[in-house]
């Protein structure tokens, strides 16, 4: 799978994002499996995923193919998480409640899902996956700011550092682009649209 910025890449080096789209037309988008030119191959099926509160997510994802390996890769927008059937601003607004100290339970309710989804959130951010989230927010703060290195807000998780790191340079990054683009967009992007640790087959 390859995350786009609602439709966008965003590219190592904290440069300016170019649309995935226009990447894929011009044989500009190389492939993560051998580094091949990536080519259009239709569309997925389309879906739906709950957001915050009552509100949706639509979206019909590109598939490519690569014209060196033939391996197939999709194309989703970082509003979404991979694997996950809420976006990545519901995920992520849960992941800052237990940064701060909340559990299961009490974000379960806030939020109005399910304790066992909630549950399952939470278990996707546990070691190794918090420190490869840590990694990706250093990673992003030096490639835009290595101010945001020096003095970062203290945080008693793993899981918490990394959050501020993804977005203290989420908002840098749209200070020093413009734009309007959702910080949850943003970090989703930074995460590679991976904001958890991959589930079990089992959608959550």
């Amino acid at each position: 799978m390859l995350a786009g910025m609602n439709g966008d890449l965003c590219r190592d080096g904290g440069v300016a994002p170019r649309s995935a789209e226009q990447m894929l037309l011009a044989d500009d988008l190389p492939c993560p499996r051998c580094r091949g030119v990536l080519r259009p191959f239709g569309n997925g099926r389309t879906r739906t995923v709950r957001g915050i509160g009552a509100d949706t997510v639509t979206v019909t994802p590109r598939w490519a193919r690569c014209a060196d390996c033939r391996v197939t890769q999709i194309l989703l927008p970082t509003a979404l998480t991979e694997r996950r059937a809420h976006s990545t601003e519901a995920i992520g607004t849960a992941l800052v409640a237990h940064a701060r100290g909340a559990g299961h339970r009490s974000i379960a309710a806030r939020f109005g899902r399910p304790e066992s989804t909630v549950r399952r959130w939470l278990r996707g951010v546990r070691d190794p996956h918090a420190q490869w989230l840590y990694r990706r927010g250093v990673d992003r703060a030096a490639a835009i700011d290595r101010e945001l290195l020096v003095r970062p807000a203290p945080r008693r998780t793993t899981l918490g550092r990394a959050l501020n790191l993804l977005a203290g340079a989420a908002l840098r990054y749209r200070d020093r682009f413009g734009g309007a683009v959702p910080v949850w967009v943003l970090i989703g992007s930074f995460a590679h649209g991976r904001l958890l640790a991959p589930p079990h087959p089992r959608r959550s």
